[in-house]
């Protein structure tokens, strides 16, 4: 089949299309999907350079990707209530970045859904929700959302204004309209960040989510407070050293029946219009290093599919 595999971690150029690759088969509890269409993540050229093995351990030959959206090819045992020729989205164990590939959580595509809409929605949407709860920010309290107008941080304003949540958003001035949009109050990045947080929510903030990085927590241990109860109401996904800072690092997939259902309902919103994410660009596979260095250079508005 048709994939992308890399065998050293590196730059783009280690990326290796093939049509070498073996058809995966599926063991018990999992799916077979014919890939329709992939969501490209920062993760991927994190793991391609050996950045977050820590978190991600990587085993050579590996296929990139986490998300992807098909129809079912193939069921494994004690599989039920999918068939083959069912349309789904979902998280791959054998790398999305292929023609073919397995997975154990999937979840219905809706039919007015389109397979690039709905390849942009697990990663960005189990992330933000995750960390939302993990941070326990409720309705009529204030969060501050840094890297709002990036994929999960757009999907966590939305879910949070959707739950009554008043969300103050860092993003560049570019994107400050976007951030309006989707219901958040904007402020710009850099020096003085603390002090237009504060002007935008004179009352304080309850919460902090970090989708940025770019060392933001000792900014946003400030603004709850400093004190180390506060810590407990921070979370990033992008900053390695969170634990020098006593803040959690959120990066692993929750409970697979709660992550299935939540799915469900982002793909139900996404397809009557009450949850979107931005499209950037869409590649064909082979180009999938040329779609990862555009990523990695930080000039992407929205999100990055790969087409088999």
């Amino acid at each position: 089949m048709e994939a992308i595999v890399y065998e050293e971690f590196g730059g783009p150029e280690v990326l290796r299309h093939t049509t070498g690759v073996a058809v995966p088969e599926p063991g018990p509890g999992e799916v077979r999907v014919r890939v329709a269409a992939v969501g490209l993540n920062p993760v991927d050229w994190k793991r391609r350079h050996g950045w977050v093995e820590e978190y991600y351990p990587t085993t050579f030959p590996a296929v990139p990707g986490l998300e992807f959206a098909g129809t079912v090819d193939g069921l494994g045992e004690g599989v039920t209530g999918l068939a083959v020729g069912d349309e789904v989205l979902g998280w791959t164990k054998t790398g999305a970045y292929a023609e073919y590939a397995l997975a154990g959580i999937v979840a219905p595509k809706p039919a007015g859904l389109s397979w690039e809409a709905a390849a942009s929605l697990p990663v960005a949407g189990e992330t933000a929700q995750r960390v939302l709860d993990l941070i326990g920010v409720r309705r009529g309290e204030t969060l501050f959302l840094h890297g709002a107008a990036g994929v999960v941080g757009s999907v966590g304003v939305q879910l949070a204004v959707a739950a009554g949540i008043t969300v103050v958003g860092s993003a560049s001035e570019s994107n400050h309209a976007y951030l309006r949009e989707l219901g958040a109050i904007p402020v710009t990045y850099g020096e003085g960040l603390a002090d237009r947080v504060r002007a935008a929510a004179p009352d304080g903030v309850d919460a902090v989510f970090d989708a940025a990085g770019h060392g933001v927590l000792p900014v946003a241990i400030e603004l709850l407070g400093g004190t180390e109860a506060a810590k407990e109401r921070i979370a990033t996904i992008a900053d390695a050293d969170a634990e020098k800072h006593g803040i959690v690092f959120s990066g692993d997939l929750g409970d697979p029946e709660a992550v299935r259902a939540g799915l469900t309902a982002h793909a139900r919103a996404a397809a009557a219009g009450t949850l979107a994410v931005r499209l950037a660009d869409t590649f064909p596979l082979k180009e999938a290093a040329r779609a990862q260095e555009l990523s990695e250079s930080g000039h992407v508005r929205g999100k990055l599919i790969l087409i088999p």
